[in-house]
């Protein structure tokens, strides 16, 4: 659900550690840390391995140190703030295999832009180039999902303004949603950039009221592993 979905999606990103959401069911936990065990995986940062922290959001961090991934950090989450219940995430992922027949699942590119959206300043262009990539690979095959994807998302005005003009019905319905379509079919390029800057704003906002909280415990969580 990260920079590795983002390169096979081709919006590449740098990145050296993997990013993975997954259910959390006994049987499943069982799998996970032999996974870890296997992997010589250590905790690096709280909070510990706990569903019920994880369940509220928070994400837990490994170090691994097996021959052949020696430093590389894998991070896991079970819920995010932008994003649907696990079940669903599941049905629409993009699944691809190797030569060696093992298969990847890898987070929908629409839940993958969704889980791009938070205070960094870095995911931003991110989500600009997966919803561009994903332009340029379907453009010829707009379905109405695609079309209300791009037009939902697109972050470039120079994009949304192309958008406008080839579908002006689905972006017409779209507007009271939003708004800024309005600016992309004037052409008013200027007050456009603007206002993806505002939705930018918005969003992170957004993302560091919903990490507050969390934020919160996590010092709670550094204090009494101190004190242990």
């Amino acid at each position: 659900m990260g920079g590795q979905a983002c390169v096979f999606y081709g919006a590449a990103q740098f990145s050296k550690d993997v990013d993975l959401v997954l259910p959390t069911d006994p049987l499943n936990d069982e799998r996970l840390h032999a996974a870890l065990a296997e992997l010589k995986a250590d905790r690096i940062a709280v909070p510990k391995f706990d569903p019920a922290a994880l369940a509220r959001g928070h994400a837990v961090h490994f170090r691994c140190s097996a021959p052949g991934v020696e430093g590389l950090r894998v991070d896991l989450m079970t819920r995010h703030r932008c994003l649907p219940e696990f079940s669903v995430m599941w049905e629409r992922r993009t699944q691809v295999g190797e030569e060696s027949d093992i298969a990847f699942d890898i987070m929908a590119v629409e839940d993958l832009v969704q889980a791009k959206k938070t205070q960094r300043e870095k995911d931003w262009p991110m989500i600009s180039a997966l919803v561009s990539a994903h332009y340029l690979a379907f453009a010829s095959d707009a379905s109405p999902q695609r079309i209300d994807f791009w037009l939902r998302e697109a972050r470039t005005p120079e994009l949304l303004v192309e958008l406008c003009r080839k579908f002006p019905t689905a972006a017409a319905e779209l507007m009271a949603a939003r708004p800024l379509l309005h600016l992309a079919q004037t052409n008013d390029l200027d007050a456009l950039r603007t206002a993806l800057d505002a939705e930018v704003r918005a969003e992170q906002a957004r993302d560091r009221a919903y990490w507050e909280p969390l934020r919160k415990e996590l010092e709670a969580f550094r204090r009494a592993e101190r004190i242990n």
